[in-house]
């Protein structure tokens, strides 16, 4: 496969070393970074780096994988889908801005593309998406992390993150006002908005906890179908206690499913 990268932080360096761990090194790698920030990829990544989507298109890559926040979705997002490439879109909260989302579908289906949104940190996302033909879902996302992985955000407005001794509700809301309020906090919230009841629907409660034991997703959904409830508690990631480790397994298994004869 020939992979293209836009951004190369945490998920992209982490994301590469599980692909040779698995044996699914890349037969091409193009980097997308910022101009002035072509050094942040080693020259051990074997990667051809780039600072434009019209130069990352020019490496032919078959899949690119967007892992580098809302602004870059909005930047490089609706180019490569034009183009004809399908997108993973680590960043799924960036679709929170109807505008953006509309700009991006309209791409996809002009350049015949697609749009993968990724799992993420969250599971039972087949599930919710099926159960969503049935029209009557009510879905509601509690995220539960350790104070210091809400630093820099809303949250340190209304509490005390440093010296926080109990758990905390500091947000109640739509899906939609959780992903664009808490943009590198919320892509699990989206991604469950849009596979099940839609922005406005999903409701959302995020939580500071000085006893979790790692980033806590847990859910519940009920449908004339079938009803259930999921938590999984992620351990964060080696380089951003903001993201949960296993967000970049979620992007693995997308490539795996590209690159093996069988998906699943």
């Amino acid at each position: 496969m020939r992979l293209g990268l836009i951004g190369f932080g945490n998920i992209g360096a982490t994301l590469l070393d599980l692909m040779q761990k698995a044996g699914l090194a890349p037969a091409h790698l193009a980097v997308l970074v910022r101009r002035g920030r072509e050094a942040s990829v080693p020259a051990t990544a074997g990667a051809v780096v780039v600072t434009s989507a019209e130069a990352l298109l020019a490496e032919t890559p078959d899949l690119i994988v967007e892992c580098a926040g809302h602004a870059a979705v909005s930047e490089h997002g609706p180019v490569v889908l034009r183009a004809g490439v399908d997108m993973v879109q680590v960043s799924v909260g960036a679709m929170s801005d109807p505008a953006l989302e509309a700009q991006l579908r309209a791409a996809a289906k002009e350049g015949g593309a697609r749009i993968v949104l990724p799992a993420g940190a969250v599971g039972g996302l087949d599930l919710l998406s099926a159960l969503s033909a049935t029209g009557e879902l009510q879905v509601t996302y509690r995220g539960i992390k350790p104070p210091k992985a809400w630093a820099g955000t809303p949250a340190g407005e209304t509490l005390d993150l440093d010296t926080l001794t109990t758990r905390e509700v500091f947000f109640r809301g739509s899906a939609r006002d959780a992903a664009r309020a808490f943009p590198k906090n919320a892509n699990v919230a989206a991604a469950l908005a849009l596979a099940g009841a839609g922005f406005e629907e999903t409701q959302v409660e995020l939580i500071a906890d000085p006893e979790a034991p790692g980033n806590v997703h847990s859910y519940d959904v009920r449908s004339p179908v079938a009803n259930y409830t999921m938590e999984i508690e992620n351990l964060p990631s080696a380089g951003n206690v903001k993201t949960s480790v296993s967000t970049v397994y979620s992007v693995l298994r997308e490539i795996r499913n590209r690159m093996n004869p069988v998906v699943i």
